[in-house]
């Protein structure tokens, strides 16, 4: 692959108190990114820091979504290469440039995605129970030679969803008619995942930490961990696609316990 054309989209929701140290990672990015914002609840504090940074900032007309917010974010772009960018959570200054060298190295790529780190307090957190089941899960995919391969990364998605979303390029022009559920509420990255694991192309896994998702009261990762029914119902689904009931409901009782370290 030769051209690398790459947008950052932030999704921004209601008042965060973290979306400007999320647009300043951006910003301080070591090739030119380009930047842009999407949210479904307009307000005052989204648009000034909008304005205070230069970032078109794109408004939904429909209610919000975390479904219809990432559909959104991604038809606000116009290249090939997106992130959606959470609103929350930092970027390392390298990130950009790591994804454009892995990614041109990589055949028909559908998605890039990195290791990461967590931002806990305050604190940087890069080791963890959690932290190292996924970094175990992705090394099935980590070597170039399995970049392609269709078994791999399926076998890696049956053990759990071990891609870290906010990590995640997505190379939207590999799939322009893709969609993220948007009757899903918890694990709609992971059946994102699925379903493009079936679709001829790379997955390409950058085992360095270039981003850190922030784990808070207020994250959406808190706010699905601690909406038990419905995460348990979606995770539960993912896993029937894959394997029988007997082993889906023993590997729900180890995902479970392996999801305690993001709580807070």
């Amino acid at each position: 692959m030769d051209e690398f054309s790459h947008t950052f989209v932030v999704c921004a929701y209601k008042e965060s108190p973290f979306l400007r140290d999320c647009l300043v990672s951006l910003t301080k990015q070591t090739l030119p990114a380009r930047i842009l914002m999407a949210t479904s609840t307009p307000n005052d504090a989204i648009r000034s820091l909008a304005e205070e940074f230069g970032v078109p900032l794109f408004i939904s007309d429909k209610p919000s979504g975390i479904g219809r917010d990432w559909n959104f974010a991604v038809s606000c772009a116009e290249t090939d290469f997106v992130t959606i960018a959470h609103q929350d959570d930092v970027y390392q200054p390298d990130y950009l440039k790591t994804l454009q060298e892995y990614g041109q190295k990589a055949k028909d790529p559908l998605i890039l995605f990195t290791d990461y780190g967590e931002l806990r307090n305050g604190a940087v957190i890069t080791e963890n129970k959690n932290l190292k089941i996924k970094r175990m899960i992705n090394a099935l995919i980590k070597p170039k030679l399995f970049w392609h391969s269709k078994f791999m990364r399926n076998r890696a998605l049956s053990i759990g969803n071990a891609i870290c979303c906010p990590s995640v390029c997505l190379h939207r022009s590999a799939y322009p008619d893709f969609r993220f559920d948007e009757s899903m509420a918890c694990s709609l990255d992971w059946d994102a995942w699925n379903r493009l694991a079936q679709k001829k192309g790379s997955f390409v896994y950058v085992p360095e930490i270039l981003m850190l998702h922030r784990i808070h009261e207020d994250s959406e990762t808190t706010k699905q961990l601690e909406a038990d029914g419905q995460r348990f119902q979606e995770d539960y689904a993912i896993f029937r696609r894959y394997w029988p009931t007997f082993i889906a409901k023993w590997l729900m009782k180890k995902y479970a316990k392996s999801a305690d370290s993001n709580q807070i």
